[in-house]
């Protein structure tokens, strides 16, 4: 079939500069979409089914929520027969690849507003900060054109834009961060660690139950420190769960065997075992015996040959290697006191409001350790921390344990001493007792302050664990994250309540322009008839001077392709320790709004230009194919004095700016 330019009547695929670009951009759309009709007409009718239809997507690597499928597809079928014919066809994958505002942007970079040759492509990939070589430029045309006449002659369509600018490619993580890209042979203590809390329990830490499968789903998260409450249990096997309280128990053996099939299946960085230990001796001994016969060589057992054993070891030297974080012995055994032989960590338990059974206590053989667990105690011995002096003088690889009330005292009120500590010693945060639900903390104020091991209910979602699975998004996703390097200095000025200037604070301009959002999905508990009404907040979670978040005006009635075209700019003054997270919420003038996607990364793991924001749900898994639609700039700039020493609200919104 041929096809003419309606305005100046010559045949279109011949001379491009001539022809109207409607009539160019309706003769790509067609000719693509008959080039895949045949393969996807199963029965060889020329009309398309809703399965065959769907078939069409999958081969044109275009993911499309099935009720939004269908209903187009309804939408489209005028004659009512649940089959689409030719004409029909052209009408659903025009209306699915219709993208105003892709189409504007393609029309800018385009020279004759038809395609996008290589020159052209090349020219909007340099503002994209990407590489902007002609070679590159040709490379995306091969991969992205389905249009075969187009793809020969090196020129990209409106389809294959629009299916560039869709693909993971053109994600708002730098591709480069998706891997292991820092440098692995620093000593422990210059890394966050991704770290979970009460990991053996699935809900509250009241009634929930213990089980293996939380610390299933935290080792393929990346998580690299879990914790075992261990207790004494029956038939002289120990058992895990929270103590005192009615939830149910699980075997240590089981808990074991399961970290020795899934420690490294995410990461191939060491994991840490944070034991707390409230068996008896014989039991602990038990324990012992467990971890050696199961564990084998992946458990750490003795200093490492080649390095000072006082020195923290690096994640690079440790890797495929299991630690157990614990008392030591030899630290106590000089001492007759039962507070210090005690056989768990009795100071962390009081702080987290966990009952400690004095009674038990008291009794012969429980207020000591066993030789057998206490010796496979090597990097990562608890202490008890009593002043910031005296840790300076310890070796590095003591470690102390802070209830989260007690790390933001050191934060707000020592922050510059924090950091200098957390320089060359671990710190473990756990939440407080209080928080029966297992709900968490905010691990920003701690990662402000230097701390690694910051650790979080994983169980629970939320603003907090969305915030922890951005920190640690980056560095392939191994559950290890290099801070700064002025985090790193054991004589390091950086303090996170400064407001001033100093160590870290490197201030730069982002511009977010929220633009539009792409099948957002409902929240689940609607009706199937609801229609969300969306709006979409902008935050930047750092050090106080950096809380700020803003939010754009909803949208009535459109989950499909909502579009806002709202800016923002935020002033971030330690960029190295901030995050951006965007949330999208349905707006509802009754209550509160409903969550309907969110993702969270560092800010130096952002990528600017035109691009497209994946969302979550709210367990942090994909809720593909919904996405945001933004536009990023950062540039350097000096806050005045008067602008960086004024702390801005924590919370803030902004409409129609």
């Amino acid at each position: 079939m041929k096809y003419y330019c309606c305005a100046t009547k010559l045949q279109i695929g011949q001379t491009l500069s001539i022809v109207c670009s409607r009539c160019f951009l309706d003769y790509v759309c067609v000719t693509w979409i008959h080039a895949y009709l045949s393969r996807a007409d199963q029965n060889h009718d020329d009309k398309m089914s809703y399965d065959e239809v769907q078939t069409l997507l999958q081969m044109i690597n275009i993911d499309l929520n099935d009720q939004y499928a269908r209903s187009l597809f309804q939408k489209c079928d005028q004659s009512a027969d649940g089959r689409l014919d030719h004409g029909e066809i052209e009408v659903f994958c025009r209306e699915l690849l219709r993208r105003p505002e892709l189409d504007a942007v393609f029309i800018r970079y385009s020279a004759n507003g038809c395609v996008l040759s290589t020159v052209d492509l090349r020219d909007f990939l340099k503002e994209q900060g990407e590489d902007a070589s002609l070679t590159h430029a040709q490379s995306l045309i091969l991969t992205y054109e389905l249009n075969e006449w187009a793809q020969k002659n090196q020129f990209m369509t409106p389809n294959g834009f629009t299916m560039y600018m869709l693909s993971k490619e053109n994600c708002v993580l730098n591709p480069e961060h998706a891997r292991v890209y820092q440098d692995m042979k620093h000593p422990l203590a210059h890394y966050f660690i991704s770290s979970s809390h009460n990991t053996y329990l699935t809900k509250d830490q009241l009634t929930g139950a213990s089980s293996t499968e939380p610390y299933i789903r935290a080792l393929n998260h990346g998580c690299r420190c879990v914790e075992l409450d261990c207790w004494d249990g029956d038939k002289g096997e120990p058992v895990i769960y929270h103590g005192h309280t009615l939830t149910s128990k699980v075997l240590f053996v089981e808990v074991i065997e399961t970290i020795n099939e899934y420690a490294f299946k995410a990461s191939p960085f060491p994991l840490i075992l944070s034991l707390e230990n409230h068996c008896s001796v014989e039991q602990q001994t038990v324990m012992a015996r467990h971890l050696r016969s199961i564990l084998g060589d992946k458990l750490l057992t003795k200093p490492l040959s080649d390095l000072d054993p006082h020195s923290l070891p690096s994640p690079e030297d440790l890797k495929g290697k299991i630690l157990v974080k614990a008392k030591k012995e030899h630290m106590v055994e000089r001492s007759s006191s039962s507070s210090d032989l005690s056989s768990s960590d009795e100071e962390a338990s009081r702080a987290e409001g966990k009952p400690s059974s004095k009674k038990e206590d008291q009794k012969p053989g429980v207020s000591k350790l066993s030789p057998e667990l206490s010796e496979l105690v090597v990097y990562t011995r608890s202490v008890h921390f009593k002043s910031f002096e005296q840790a300076a003088k310890a070796s590095a690889t003591d470690m102390s344990s802070f209830s989260e009330s007690e790390a933001l005292k050191h934060v707000k009120d020592s922050g510059m001493y924090f950091v200098r500590h957390n320089s060359h010693q671990l710190s473990r945060i756990y939440p407080s007792g209080q928080r029966l639900q297992s709900s968490n903390y905010n691990p920003q104020d701690m990662w402000n302050g230097g701390c690694q091991i910051v650790a979080l209910n994983f169980q629970t979602p939320g603003e907090q664990m969305d915030l922890n699975q951005g920190r640690f998004l980056q560095n392939g996703h191994c559950g290890y994250v290099l801070k700064p390097p002025f985090m790193c200095q054991p004589d390091t000025s950086f303090n996170p309540e400064n407001v001033g200037g100093g160590p870290g604070h490197t201030p730069v301009l982002l511009t977010v322009r929220v633009i539009s959002a792409q099948q957002l999905p409902k929240p689940e508990w609607d009706k199937p008839s609801s229609i969300v009404d969306p709006h979409v907040w902008v935050e930047i979670h750092g050090v106080p001077i950096d809380n700020y978040k803003k939010k754009t005006h909803h949208i009535d009635n459109n989950g499909f392709n909502p579009r806002w075209d709202c800016s923002f700019n935020f002033t971030v003054h330690v960029p190295d320790l901030a995050l951006v997270r965007f949330l999208v919420e349905d707006h509802d003038y009754t209550s509160s709004n409903d969550f309907l996607g969110q993702y969270t990364l560092p800010f130096t793991s952002l990528r600017t230009g035109y691009r497209h924001v994946p969302l979550l749900k709210l367990d942090g898994s994909s809720l593909s194919p919904s996405s945001l639609f933004v536009h990023l700039k950062v540039t350097p700039c000096q806050s005045s004095p008067s602008k960086s020493s004024a702390k801005p609200p924590a919370r803030s919104s902004a409409k129609n700016p």
